[in-house]
């Protein structure tokens, strides 16, 4: 439900891609909750930062990261001034209205911060992120996220939209209802269907290098992977790895958001090739200078990537992610209202 308004569309973009928002060169109207006092701009340190420098999703191997395009220009976005916005959950990351190359609108936060990797993967507010963009009127979702390489076939700034998704995650908050029966729900396409056929067809249309299928496996970090984990995950049949997917997919799915994730591959998996030890480069050498410059031209046609998804989205979708609560619905459990859907969190030790 949208409250009577126009659904909107919601980016959640990782550390791989944050380097083309590093600095805004337009800025729109502020508009909507959560903007105002105590807003910030995206060249601005988050509110929220954390000491830990981790990997997350795959931090962007690039250590001069480009800046957002303006107005007209075709390769980046533009942001306007953002701020977190309050949730039963805690604040969340900074919201901000954004524009896309083509023109469109959309809300975009980061789920890192946007001048660097500011909060790992681990600490990120995924509860409240979620619930933040369903309550500005957000419906769909689409997420970035950076990966490894399990499968050797995926060479290094291959997109990857996975179909499935093997949650390994272990210390985080997965659902918004903690303290109900509500959310047991299935699962046998983790991600909106209609939202990853929509960005298949739009890497397709590019030209750009892809796999319309995959399986991400999802870890704690902050550390990276071990060879032997690799190993186990990949007999599990995951294709790439990163920290960042889970516990999203399902927290989307919980408030009836549409939900998918265009990966990119910026390092082979530990152990899937050989790669000598260098304490002094990003991931200690997981990936070569060739590769890291790959990583970066994928990044780079994201936003491209994200307009031409979304405007395969228009219409109706056969997709069933905004009526995943229906049986709750039908049974007289819940109402319409969503923020109904759930008692306060209690306190996490």
């Amino acid at each position: 439900m949208t409250d009577g308004r126009a659904p909107r569309t919601g980016l959640i973009v990782g550390s791989g891609a944050w380097h083309v928002l590093r600095r805004a060169s337009e800025t729109l109207s502020p508009g909507g909750r959560g903007q105002g006092e105590g807003a910030t701009r995206p060249d601005s340190p988050s509110p929220h930062p954390s000491p830990v420098k981790g990997e997350g999703e795959r931090q962007s191997p690039s250590p001069h990261p480009s800046p957002v395009k303006g107005e007209g220009e075709t390769d980046g976005f533009a942001l306007a001034a953002g701020a977190p916005h309050d949730t039963p959950f805690g604040p969340s990351r900074p919201i901000f209205e954004a524009r896309l190359p083509g023109g469109r609108e959309v809300l975009l936060l980061t789920r890192h911060g946007e001048t660097g990797y500011r909060l790992g993967a681990w600490a990120v507010p995924y509860r409240a992120n979620l619930w933040a963009l369903k309550d500005r009127g957000v419906d769909t979702v689409l997420a970035t996220c950076a990966c490894g390489g399990i499968d050797p076939g995926l060479a290094v700034g291959t997109f990857v939209v996975p179909h499935d998704v093997l949650d390994r995650i272990t210390g985080r908050a997965k659902t918004f209802f903690e303290r109900s029966g509500l959310g047991v729900l299935r699962h046998a396409e983790p991600f909106c269907p209609s939202c990853r056929a929509a960005l298949v067809a739009a890497l397709a249309e590019a030209g750009l290098p892809h796999a319309a299928e995959g399986v991400c496996a999802v870890t704690d970090g902050p550390r990276l992977e071990t060879p032997a984990e690799i190993r186990a995950l990949a007999a599990a049949g995951a294709t790439v790895v990163g920290m960042t997917l889970a516990p999203e997919f399902a927290l989307a799915r919980e408030l009836e958001m549409c939900y998918a994730p265009l990966l990119w591959v910026v390092n082979p998996a530990e152990g899937t090739a050989d790669r000598p030890y260098r304490p002094d480069v990003l991931f200690e050498g997981m990936a070569t200078a060739a590769e890291q410059a790959a990583a970066d031209a994928a990044a780079e046609r994201v936003p491209g990537v994200l307009e031409a998804a979304l405007g395969r989205l228009e219409g109706e979708r056969a997709c069933y992610c905004r009526r995943a609560m229906q049986r709750y619905r039908d049974e007289g459990v819940i109402g319409d209202d969503w923020r109904a859907w759930m008692a306060p969190p209690e306190p996490r030790t």
